[in-house]
């Protein structure tokens, strides 16, 4: 358990509480769920420019580093297209993939196929059923995706100012604003309730709040005075109890909630706002494609990972259809930035076509 392992570590509580955020990041599970700590390590391992555990911000935002992924393809002469939606993977008479039928009927032929679609995406839309073992793809629809997460963007004409270190006169970023700033997050407990409020369908009622202000590192982002808020905020299910939607009434509902948390602790932000994009579970699926508004395409518990990712015998990338490969997010070792999934497809897949 999580919270065994920060208990030997510190003493204080919002330092264990903040900590503990990032094993419950993207996970519908607590500080007290079995496991959880896994989830800890899974978002400190690594390093950023010889810097073990560190963690940095993209200039430009997130969409800067696939431009940087595709510029570089693009060099090493990658074919790229974009707004050209794939409706299934084209299999040949020997059962292999040979490339991708796209939704205008236009059909891409290639010796490889890579998918970094979701395993759900990927082998239950994309693939022809029929071609799959029965059990494979049980496994596959079994797959825990349950999310928590709802994501709002905000815009506003002011940098919040907080009770704990409020702003200086001429009103530029303090150390503070260009960090994670974790809210509600004073005590362990406080994530458990939240966590247990939306195992009964409810948005939480005091959600666990991770907010960053990227136009405090990059001011480009936003008009001369302005910034952007990125709210990642937890606990919301992907069904709300008694099957009520997630309509406009409930976002805003719940994005009140959570503005409201913000302003006792920077009181003025909520009159600061002029404008708010809100993403709940099923809005992150339908936009993304994340299955259930998992960022991770599929829960990072201890049995989802390593062998079991996506299903026992088909971690090593390969798929049950020759030549198709899953090198996303569903693929060992799981998600966040760091595009382990992806080198080790490709390594396998490079060691396929050589054979081919």
């Amino acid at each position: 358990l999580l919270g065994q392992i920060l208990d030997q570590w510190f003493e204080s509580e919002p330092l264990k509480a903040t900590l503990a955020t990032d094993a419950v990041i993207g996970a519908m599970a607590s500080p007290h769920t079995p496991g959880s700590g896994y989830v800890l390590l899974h978002h400190v391992m690594g390093e950023l420019e010889g810097r073990r555990g560190a963690w940095g911000y993209v200039a430009g935002g997130m969409g800067a580093l696939s431009q940087a992924i595709a510029c570089t393809a693009a060099a090493h002469g990658a074919h790229i297209f974009t707004e050209k939606a794939v409706c299934r993977v084209l299999l040949g008479r020997d059962g292999r993939a040979q490339g991708v039928v796209l939704q205008d009927g236009t059909e891409v032929r290639s010796k490889l196929v890579l998918s970094n679609a979701s395993p759900q995406i990927t082998f239950l839309e994309l693939t022809p059923q029929e071609q799959l073992p029965n059990d494979f793809v049980q496994r596959i629809r079994q797959v825990d995706t349950r999310s928590p997460v709802t994501k709002i963007n905000v815009a506003v004409n002011q940098l919040p100012s907080f009770l704990a270190a409020p702003n200086t006169r001429d009103g530029r970023p303090l150390p503070h604003h260009q960090c994670s700033i974790h809210l509600n997050c004073e005590g362990t407990h406080l994530l458990h309730q939240a966590f247990t409020e939306a195992t009964h369908g409810h948005p939480s009622s005091r959600p666990m709040i991770e907010l960053c202000i990227p136009s405090a590192l990059d001011p480009g982002l936003a008009p001369r005075g302005c910034h952007v808020v990125s709210l990642f905020t937890q606990y919301t299910p992907s069904v709300l109890a008694g099957g009520q939607p997630w309509d406009e009434q409930a976002r805003n509902a719940y994005a009140d909630t959570v503005f409201d948390c913000i302003e006792a602790y920077a009181p003025g932000f909520k009159a600061s706002v002029i404008g708010r994009d809100i993403l709940t579970p099923p809005d992150l699926e339908r936009i993304f494609g994340l299955p259930g508004g998992n960022i991770f395409h599929g829960g990072m518990s201890l049995d989802q990972l390593y062998f079991a990712r996506p299903a026992p015998s088909y971690s090593g990338y390969r798929s049950p259809i020759p030549s198709l490969y899953l090198c996303g997010s569903g693929a060992h070792p799981g998600g966040g930035v760091m595009g382990a999934a992806g080198r080790n497809a490709a390594r396998v897949a490079l060691k396929d076509f050589r054979r081919l």
